[in-house]
């Protein structure tokens, strides 16, 4: 089969890697606009729950990494000064440049070829797409596939309010942490976590009215680091914020109705995308890969297996994307949320999308659950 890749991504590295382990005859070139050693970004986390769906599948690909990964088995949340540990929640995350350089040598070594700095501005490029049995739009949240065909997918695309940057820094944090400090501007939100020995992920999330009131529109990119630095100078401890191409931005939560039409087929961002509050961006695409070659290996034809990959793929990634849906809403409302006292603020965390009820707080972390019993002595019956 003739596969042509747009982004050289997750979730286009990977499905390249699968197919030809599959069937080594296939004829796959992978298109990336950017240079090989050069990302957007810090780190990429996983949950130990998204490892153990990719070690399902291919123990190989787990073994390939985690020697390259940073974990811890719980998570911090801190309410201004107040830090909440939370037991039961493991964690691993890797640097995004590291990750990516892994796939394109496992890729290149299973004999797909990866084209650096080639940009694929359109379907319509013949010298590049033309005779395709398969072309796979793995490009991005902002993917001109998607975009070019927005009626063919049903597409739609909804801008959320809160603003956010995406950070690094060289302060090491001992797990992941969500550090959410009160000020005379509203709240600010951290989401960090070590993805090196040396650095971790600094991802700073704020409400659109505390973005404003702070005038970042009107900051330089020095001054707003320095902004930041100064909110958060209790957690960096004298640590700088780095940037790599940083700047706010809103979340676009897109989904799409179909997901293929003739021989394209969309994966990854591209497809649908879940804010990072869930950790699940990743997995994600690394699962749309191991599902779309999985239909195509059971329906031997291309039109029936990208019907075959919606029909699999849609039930678990739908929960995924509803669940990462409210935890971003949670995330608009956080100026109302940092009233709660800190126990009571983290055990709302913790539950916030339903996925999580008592009794798997309970299992996760006693103490938590008994705190809040204390509290709400019908918390049990729930």
């Amino acid at each position: 089969m003739k596969i042509r890749i747009i982004g050289g991504g997750p979730a286009g590295l990977y499905f390249a890697a699968l197919m030809k382990r599959d069937d080594p005859a296939h004829d796959i070139v992978i298109y990336e606009r950017g240079p090989r050693d050069a990302t957007w970004g810090f780190g990429v986390v996983f949950s130990d729950r998204a490892l153990d769906f990719l070690r399902a599948d291919d123990e190989a690909m787990v073994r390939l990494l985690l020697p390259h990964m940073e974990t811890w088995p719980n998570l911090t949340i801190v309410h201004n000064d107040t830090r909440i540990p939370i037991t039961g929640n493991g964690f691993a995350a890797i640097d995004r440049l590291k990750l990516l350089s892994l796939l394109y040598a496992h890729v290149e070594k299973l004999g797909a070829r990866i084209e650096f700095d080639s940009a694929i501005e359109s379907l319509a490029d013949r010298e590049r797409l033309g005779g395709a049995d398969l072309i796979v739009g793995a490009n991005g949240a902002f993917s001109f596939v998607r975009q070019e065909n927005e009626q063919r997918f049903g597409a739609t695309c909804d801008w959320r309010p809160n603003k956010f940057i995406w950070y690094g820094t060289s302060r090491v944090f001992d797990s992941l942490c969500l550090t959410f400090r009160e000020t005379g501007q509203g709240v600010f939100c951290a989401h960090h976590y070590r993805y090196s020995p040396t650095m971790s992920t600094f991802l700073v999330e704020v409400e659109e009215e505390t973005w404003k009131r702070a005038d970042f529109e009107h900051m330089s990119p020095e001054d707003t680091i320095r902004h930041c630095e100064k909110i958060f100078a209790k957690d960096l401890g004298g640590h700088p914020i780095l940037s790599n191409n940083s700047y706010w931005r809103n979340f676009p939560a897109i989904w799409n109705q179909r997901w293929s039409f003739g021989n394209v087929v969309l994966v990854g961002d591209a497809l649908r995308t879940a804010h990072f509050s869930i950790g699940s961006g990743t997995r994600l695409a690394m699962e749309d890969a191991i599902a779309l070659c999985k239909a195509l290996r059971e329906t031997g034809s291309v039109p029936d297996g990208l019907a075959r990959f919606q029909q699999l793929r849609l039930p678990p990634m739908r929960k995924i994307w509803d669940a990462a849906n409210v935890s971003l809403r949670w995330y608009e409302r956080m100026g109302e949320r940092i009233k709660l006292a800190p126990m009571e603020f983290a055990y709302d965390y913790m539950t916030r999308t339903g996925r999580v009820n008592h009794a798997e707080v309970r299992r996760r972390d006693p103490a938590l659950a008994e705190a809040y019993e204390k509290l709400h002595p019908d918390a049990n019956a729930a």
